[in-house]
C-alpha cells in the first residue's frame, strides 16, 4: 500500500514537471510565428513566456485601448458628440457616421473597442482634444508616461502606421493591465455586439466584435484586435476560467487565432482534471494488483 501511495505521489510530481515543460515548448513554437509575445498569469502575477518584449513595433488598433481608457476616465461618457468632417475623414474601418450626427461619447467608445471603428476613435480624439487632435495625442503620451510605458510614442488615436507611432509588447501589457482595472472598460471589451442610435436622427448602428476567439470561446473576455500592413496581425486577449486569469499580447503574429487558442488551451488546463486522471490511473493499478 505504501509503495502504491509513493508511486501515486511521484506520478503527480513528474506529470506537473512534464506539463510545465510541454507548455514552454508550445509557447516557444508559437513564438516562432510571432514577432513579440508575452503570456502572463494575472492570478499568480507571473509571466509564463516572453519573446522580444522590449522591441519597438507598430501596435495597429491596439492603440485604441489607450484612446478609449482616456475617454472612459474623462467623466464625459454620457456627453453628446456632434460629428464633424475631420472626425470621419478616415479609412478603412468605419461606422459610416455623417457630419452633424449626434451620438454619446460612450457609443463611440463601444464602436472603437468592439468594431475597431477608426472614425469613432478620431471622433473621441477631436472631442476630448477640444477640436484639436494634437491635444489628444499629448494626452495619450502623458497617460503612457503615467502608466509606465517607457518606450511608447503615440501619433494618432486609431493606430495607423507612422514611423513614430510605436510601442513594445511590454508596454502594451502594462496598458492592458491598467485598463482591465476599470469595470466600464471590462464590460465593453467582452461584448460581441452593441447597438445604439444617433440622438438627432434616430439612425441605428450595430457593431460586432472583431475578436474571433470571443465568438467561439466562452472564457475569452476581451480585449482588442489590430491589423495594418506595417504592423501585421496583433492581438491582446484575456481568458478567465475557474481561478485562472491569462493575458496575452501578440504583435505581428502569423496564425493569430489558431496560436492564441492554443495558448489558452495550454494555460487553462485544469489541475483538477490532471489529478483526477492520475487518481483513476492509480486505482486501475490497484485493481490490477488485486486481480
Amino acid at each position: 500500500m505504501f509503495l502504491l501511495k509513493l508511486l501515486f505521489i511521484m506520478s503527480i510530481f513528474f506529470s506537473t514537471i512534464l506539463f510545465a515543460k510541454d507548455g514552454t515548448q508550445v509557447f516557444e513554437k508559437i513564438g516562432e510565428d510571432t514577432h513579440s509575445l508575452i503570456i502572463k498569469d494575472l492570478g499568480k502575477d507571473k509571466t509564463l513566456f516572453k519573446k522580444d518584449e522590449n522591441e519597438l513595433i507598430k501596435p495597429a488598433s491596439l492603440t485604441k485601448i489607450m484612446t478609449c481608457i482616456i475617454a472612459i476616465e474623462s467623466g464625459k461618457m454620457n456627453k453628446t458628440v456632434t460629428i464633424t468632417k475631420k472626425m470621419i475623414d478616415v479609412e478603412p474601418t468605419r461606422l459610416d457616421l455623417k457630419v452633424g450626427d449626434q451620438v454619446k461619447l460612450k457609443d463611440l467608445v463601444h464602436a472603437a473597442l468592439i468594431k475597431s471603428a477608426n472614425d469613432a476613435a478620431f471622433a473621441i480624439a477631436y472631442y476630448l482634444g477640444d477640436g484639436e487632435k494634437s491635444n489628444f495625442i499629448e494626452m495619450m503620451n502623458q497617460k503612457a508616461t503615467q502608466i509606465g510605458m517607457k518606450k511608447s510614442n503615440f501619433e494618432n488615436p486609431a493606430g495607423f502606421d507612422d514611423p513614430k507611432h510605436k510601442t513594445t509588447a511590454k508596454d502594451l501589457m502594462k496598458l492592458a493591465e491598467y485598463a482591465i482595472k476599470n469595470k466600464t472598460f471590462n464590460s465593453i471589451v467582452k461584448l460581441n455586439k452593441y447597438t445604439f442610435k444617433t440622438l438627432n436622427s434616430n439612425k441605428t448602428f450595430s457593431v460586432y466584435t472583431s475578436n474571433k476567439l470571443q465568438k467561439t470561446n466562452k472564457y475569452i473576455v476581451g480585449l482588442k484586435t489590430g491589423y495594418t500592413n506595417g504592423a501585421g496581425a496583433c492581438l491582446i486577449a484575456r481568458a478567465k476560467k475557474d481561478k485562472k486569469d491569462i493575458l496575452v499580447v501578440m504583435l505581428n503574429a502569423n496564425n493569430r487565432w489558431e496560436n492564441a487558442q492554443q495558448i489558452f488551451d495550454e494555460t487553462l488546463k485544469s489541475t483538477k482534471n490532471i489529478n483526477k486522471d492520475l487518481k483513476i490511473a492509480s486505482n486501475e493499478k490497484q485493481d490490477k494488483s488485486h486481480s
